[in-house]
């Protein structure tokens, strides 16, 4: 090439680099080996594995693999998909927090027979979902890949008591260890039952014992309190909670020790201590002759819990933390006033998940439907776009936060 002067121009640097770099951007992925290419792939986001197969023949046998579910599961984390509750229970929708878009995947099979058509989603961990059907069966499934097990029956002498918390926790997503912790009973007399997916069965049932020095005197889950709001609604201490997410609970893992929390009915937080085998409780957030809305949720390994309250005619979403020394609840996060006024006055109640820092919350009454992601850290709170399949328009009551992994195993 000869510039204006006749004289022959060199490739700048700036140039020369540039077109090593479009060199390097068009190198064939088809001259990766096998196990390079399974490497590459694995660090696409989940959403891609569904393309994958329609890709080529050879990217099609890579994502059946199972070199290439192994290299999948050296990706150290993948950003939460949220796997929202209606009152269609026969079909998957989630909310796809990377691309900020919701998906419907395909339902698992199992759960379209006729004995678990009206299973709900009770707990999550990992990149498993568990499900309970109306018979108290429960049913763990991927909910990317729709594989599915269904696990033995609960003692029956065990079904017989009040359930209040099913907890899970994932140790490995690949080989599919994972624990699913049932708290039953009545207060102050609780107990666990754990199953325990390295035996593929339930273990003995363990009783709690009340910790040493918690003095604190539990309310009778029968002694509703009734009392009349500023409104002049009558109101009811004992907690109403909507199907999806009466056993709502989470589980730690700090120092060693594997702690259960949950919500009592009158609204007080709830820890089962699983490794010492005792129970305590938390002191009351808010006075018992207060209306509220409240859920306990975990970020980063730490229970939190986030409540909806009114105050001098305006509405307050805030999450709180709880001093373990002083047992002292201290706020960490704020709804911005001018958000959190629209739902005075509305009976909204909330249902909450936490994932990482952030935490998503489903904010529902008779008129409005909303969701919010909550990032604990900036403080930062963002309205979700409303959901909308072929035209119509979704509406949830809660939601569970899952890994979206392949690798996952039931």
């Amino acid at each position: 090439m000869e510039n204006a002067n006749g004289c022959i121009s060199r490739p700048t640097r700036k140039r020369k680099l540039s077109r090593e770099g479009d060199e390097l951007l068009s190198f064939p992925l088809d001259e990766l080996t096998e196990d390079l290419l399974e490497r590459v792939l694995s660090w696409l986001p989940t959403s891609t594995f569904f393309r994958l197969s329609s890709m080529c023949k050879r990217w099609k046998s890579v994502a059946a693999s199972e070199c290439f579910k192994l290299a999948c599961s050296t990706i150290p984390s993948r950003d939460p998909w949220f796997f929202m509750v209606d009152s269609n229970l026969n079909q998957s929708v989630v909310f796809d927090s990377a691309e900020r878009s919701w998906k419907k995947l395909n339902h698992p099979s199992l759960l379209l027979h006729n004995c678990n058509f009206d299973s709900i989603p009770v707990a999550a961990s990992g990149g498993l979902v568990c499900f309970r059907n109306m018979s108290g069966d429960y049913i763990v499934c991927n909910p990317v890949t729709g594989s599915c097990r269904k696990l033995p029956s609960v003692d029956p002498t065990s079904q017989d008591r009040s359930l209040h918390a099913i907890a899970m926790n994932a140790y490995s997503n690949y080989h599919g260890s994972y624990k699913l912790v049932l708290v039953s009973g009545d207060l102050p007399k609780l107990s666990i039952k754990v199953y325990n997916s390295s035996s593929h069965c339930w273990e003995e049932e363990i009783i709690l014992r009340r910790k040493a020095d918690d003095s604190t005197e539990f309310d009778s889950i029968d002694d509703a309190v009734y009392f009349l709001s500023k409104a002049g609604n009558v109101v009811v201490t004992n907690m109403q909670r909507s199907p999806s997410k009466q056993y709502s609970s989470v589980i730690t893992l700090k120092d060693g020790e594997e702690i259960v929390y949950f919500l009592s009915s009158s609204g007080t937080v709830v820890a089962c201590n699983l490794t010492h085998k005792y129970f305590s409780e938390y002191p009351r957030l808010l006075p018992v002759f207060s209306e509220y809305s409240i859920d306990v949720v975990e970020c980063r390994g730490m229970m939190l819990v986030v409540v909806l309250s009114e105050f001098f005619e305006s509405a307050s979403l805030r999450v709180w933390r709880c001093d373990e020394k002083t047992k002292t609840w201290n706020q960490i996060a704020a709804m911005p006033p001018a958000m959190s006024h629209k739902f005075y006055g509305k009976k909204v109640d909330i249902n909450c998940v936490g994932a990482g820092d952030q935490i998503f919350i489903c904010l529902s009454s008779t008129e409005l439907c909303s969701y919010i992601l909550c990032d604990i850290v900036t403080n930062k709170w963002v309205e979700l776009p409303k959901c909308s399949m072929n035209g119509e328009a979704l509406e949830f009551m809660s939601a569970f936060s899952f890994e979206p992994r392949i690798e996952a195993s039931v």
